[in-house]
């Protein structure tokens, strides 16, 4: 499953990095893409992860997320 987020506030290669990391590590994330320029959150699931666990990450890591599609 395949869901984007709209990441507010990162401003550099770091705040990808954190991003990534963080929303990474959720249970059941098998694959994460930044995009600095866009603010946007790519994230592949297996399919049992909710968008409340993939924006709990992104505020971990930080940031926050203006919507989800």
């Amino acid at each position: 499953m395949t869901s984007t987020y709209t990441v507010t506030g990162m401003t550099c290669g770091h705040c990808v990095s954190s991003v990534s990391e963080e929303v990474g590590a959720v249970a059941g994330v098998t694959d994460v893409r930044v995009d600095l320029s866009s603010g946007l959150l790519t994230v592949e699931t297996d399919g049992a992860v909710d968008d409340a666990a993939i924006v709990a990450a992104v505020r971990e890591a930080g940031y926050d997320v203006a919507g989800v599609s």
